[in-house]
């Protein structure tokens, strides 16, 4: 039986906490995943147009296998900078790859584009994002709250309200996995011309308001954008996992977990999408199956936690700016 863990978020993982700042006035911010000790990591890219620091340190034949935190940011290229202050952070702490007297942080990172959302974006020659990726490991515990949040504070999904989603999934057998996406497709999470959730058929316990499947009157629209947001878009998420895996298993299970966004927005994967999603694992269990059959396992688990994920992001998210939230829009509580 696979059931949502206690908090029903990525922290239900043993070993991952959460760490999230924003700026109300930009309307932007950043969202942190800082295991408590360094985790293996995995990557996969699908989207047109990514915006990413240190995935190639994540392929399968480099050198470094353990990151120290996953950085999702808003602000595009800008928001790069969030992970520098993250590595500041974690460094001061003590914490990295260690190198002679130095320490390393790895923190390899995705941004996504909420630069034309209303918020004040005249900074001048330094962003906010540095100081609030900094905030955001200084911040990371397991409780924290869903929609305008982190990195998801001022995304937009389609013509609504787009933010930050987790969710967990644990098994009789003590399989955790968990997942925290930043929600800003171009594409739509709702069925055209219903206030239902295209994930709505891997929803638990009512989590993103449980109002099943759409009823289709007539023929489905089959209009796949409706959005004017072109080029101001992409999702990014990570799903974290407490069972060993290898490098080239982490990223297979990110490669699995993509199709987590393909249940749950329509279109996705677009050329103004960077859609990438990271994997960790913290090591707490070992498989106990044949390695290719529990990997699939966990690959689907994952794909499934994306799903949900992506929903409960937008279900959560206030209106910002022009961008009305999903329960002021369709009056849902």
């Amino acid at each position: 039986m696979i059931q949502p863990g206690k908090k029903n978020l990525i922290t239900d993982v043993d070993g991952i906490k959460i760490g999230n700042a924003h700026d109300a006035g930009a309307f932007t911010g950043v969202t942190a995943i800082v295991p408590d000790v360094a985790a293996v990591g995995g990557v996969d890219v699908r989207g047109g147009g990514p915006g990413t620091r240190e995935t190639e340190v994540l392929r399968p034949d480099c050198l470094v296998d353990r990151v120290n935190a996953i950085v999702l940011s808003g602000g595009s290229v800008f928001g790069l900078e969030a992970a520098a202050g993250a590595t500041s952070a974690l460094a001061s702490s003590g914490r990295g790859y260690a190198m002679r007297e130095f320490n390393i942080p790895i923190v390899p990172s995705a941004v996504l584009f909420d630069m034309f959302n209303g918020g004040d974006k005249d900074w001048g020659e330094m962003s906010p994002y540095r100081e609030l990726g900094k905030q955001a490991v200084n911040a990371a515990t397991i409780d924290f709250d869903l929609g305008n949040v982190g990195a998801g504070y001022g995304a937009g999904a389609g013509t609504i309200k787009g933010g930050l989603g987790s969710c967990s999934a644990v098994t009789d057998d003590g399989i955790q996995v968990g997942a925290v996406i930043a929600v800003n497709p171009v594409g739509s999470v709702l069925v055209p011309g219903t206030h239902n959730f295209w994930a709505w058929p891997f929803e638990q316990d009512g989590e993103f308001g449980g109002f099943g499947a759409p009823i289709i009157d007539g023929n489905l629209s089959l209009e796949a954008i409706s959005s004017g947001r072109l080029m101001e878009n992409t999702t990014i998420g990570v799903v974290a996992t407490n069972i060993t895996l290898t490098k080239s298993q982490a990223q297979r299970v990110a490669i699995m977990a993509q199709d987590g966004y393909a249940r749950a927005i329509r279109p996705v994967h677009t050329p103004f999408d960077g859609d990438t999603i990271f994997t960790l694992s913290t090591e707490k269990k070992s498989l106990d199956i044949p390695e290719p059959l529990a990997l699939a396992r966990i690959g689907a688990i994952a794909a499934d936690c994306v799903a949900r994920a992506v929903a409960r992001a937008v279900y959560n998210a206030n209106s910002l700016g022009k961008l009305p939230g999903y329960r002021t829009q369709f009056n849902k509580t």
